[in-house]
């Protein structure tokens, strides 16, 4: 049966039709029902990380005065690690059992994780702890974005497939900016907040988002159950038999399977996709304690300009999903990710100091310096609350590297959030059609977790090199990086081509 373009105008929910005569509307209307729900899954695992991501250091900070900044990149890590070692249980879950399991086992683990995070300062010692593992098992719930990626890829049609993608990704942007603007909103309840006694709960501007965080998990289970079913079609849109009950070396969808998948292909997609996730993962993490010591916010300020800041990429962001839509039916999708990474190579090369301005020194970190006899005025007295601010005196490159400008902040903010959510949807649009055919639950598993590992290294990496080199090599090491992904993709682009095309069914 022959099947219409996409519309590239269509707007980012509506359904787009294999047949303008379709028999089956009622499968027709499931299939879109059922791929709505996996977009809102999406969409609530980026609120349950982003909801906390702007307040996750001075939380740590407030919690367990041992903690340090190397810590946090660990913390930050501590999601990934959890979802690096679920997605593929999930994705090999959901090739063999109806999707429902996976995801409703997943998004309870998530819950209960985010009510531990909101109860981690309960304990007299070690809190730090409990946080870092509350994340890993928030993370480990986060999981079952294999399973919502390889649902959408076996529920789609080939001419569908971008359009869906992108449309996952926007709903991923949206809790991106949902999870920071509800942080930079709940941050007006302060640090001190209310306490519930009766359950030995405090609700504050670090626990009440986690909570928040984990009612939406309640309401996503509710979703699954009630309207997520099975569907699955073919490269043209048709419908064909159910694939989640049997093993994939035992699957015969038609005979397209036998041949081969270029191994080469997939495994350069991962590695894009990693590189592409690992300097996210850097920019997340370095952005609240950047600013903290270029700007000297306040832990308050931190989390609400950088919870602004996020929410405003989030918007950009969308924009730049349904543009990318447009783009890769007129240009291709390898074009776009090559511009991405480009966009991406400048957001950071911005943020390399310069000049001669020097960002403030912390006055908490040198009173006991003999300096401080020279300059009394600038340490409180002992009994003061004053928050210290500026760049702590034992990151040594305070004193000799440059300050960065604010501008040079917000404009790498802004490159970044343009270049980023086009390069993270047309890289596993890209892998999604390289496969073809095959059950993906497995290979998706892979993808996400290749992209948890990055994010995994990614905040360790910035947390290490940026306390001790400072953001100097930080910011040169990832230009170094993204421009490696760029000759990467060059060297490979003949070969990431969808299965369909690669065997001749369909002309690029």
């Amino acid at each position: 049966m022959s099947q219409p373009e996409p519309d590239s105008t269509t707007p980012l929910l509506r359904d787009e039709r294999s047949s303008s005569d379709d028999s089956q509307d009622d499968d027709y209307r499931s299939r879109w029902r059922s791929i709505r729900v996996m977009y809102f899954t999406m969409f609530l695992s980026s609120v349950g990380f982003t909801i906390v991501i702007t307040s996750l250091w001075p939380y740590l900070q407030k919690t367990d005065d041992s903690t340090d900044a190397s810590f946090l990149g660990w913390v930050v890590a501590a999601y990934s690690i959890g979802q690096m070692v679920a997605s593929p249980i999930f994705g090999w879950w959901s090739n063999h059992r109806p999707r429902r399991e996976p995801l409703v086992c997943s998004i309870s683990i998530n819950l209960a994780a985010n009510i531990y995070y909101a109860y981690a300062y309960l304990p007299k010692t070690y809190n730090k702890y409990h946080i870092l593992m509350s994340r890993v098992f928030v993370g480990f719930g986060a999981g079952n974005v294999a399973v919502v990626r390889s649902y959408v890829a076996g529920a789609t049609s080939l001419n569908e497939r971008t359009g869906a993608m992108a449309n996952m990704s926007a709903c991923q942007a949206l809790g991106f900016i949902l999870g920071p603007a509800l942080q930079a909103c709940l941050s007006f309840i302060g640090e001190e907040g209310v306490t519930l006694d009766f359950i030995a709960l405090k609700l504050n501007m670090y626990t009440t988002p986690a909570l928040l965080a984990a009612v939406f998990g309640l309401i996503n289970i509710l979703l699954v159950v009630i309207l997520l079913r099975e569907h699955h079609v073919d490269e043209d849109g048709r419908h064909i038999q159910s694939i989640n009950y049997t093993s994939e070396e035992r699957v015969d969808i038609s005979e397209e399977t036998v041949e081969s998948i270029d191994q080469v292909a997939v495994m350069t997609s991962n590695i894009l996709f990693f590189i592409i996730m690992f300097i996210f993962a850097i920019f997340e993490t370095i952005t609240t304690p950047l600013s903290m010591d270029m700007f000297a916010w306040t832990r308050k300020e931190a989390v609400l300009y950088n919870g602004i800041i996020l929410c405003c990429i989030g918007f950009v962001s969308i924009l730049v999903f349904l543009a990318v839509k447009v783009a890769a039916l007129r240009f291709g999708d390898r074009p776009v990710l090559l511009i991405g990474l480009v966009i991406i190579f400048c957001g950071f090369f911005i943020l390399l100091p310069w000049g001669n301005h020097y960002p403030k020194i912390q006055w908490a970190d040198i009173k006991n310096n003999s300096f401080v006899t020279q300059m009394p005025d600038l340490v409180p007295a002992p009994n003061s609350t004053v928050e210290p601010t500026g760049c702590p005196i034992e990151q040594t490159w305070c004193q000799y590297t440059p300050a960065i400008h604010i501008a040079q902040f917000f404009s790498a903010d802004f490159l970044i959030g343009v270049g980023y959510p086009a390069c993270n949807v047309m890289s596993y649009t890209l892998y999604s059609k390289i496969l073809g055919p095959k059950p993906q639950g497995v290979y998706m598993g892979w993808l996400t977790a290749s992209g948890s590992g990055a994010r995994t290294l990614g905040p360790v990496f910035v947390s290490h090199v940026y306390t001790h080199l400072g953001p100097r090599w930080t910011f040169s090491l990832i230009c170094g990086i993204v421009a490696g992904a760029i000759i990467l993709l060059i060297s490979a682009y003949r070969r990431l081509i969808a299965f369909s095309v690669r065997h001749g069914r369909i002309v690029e």
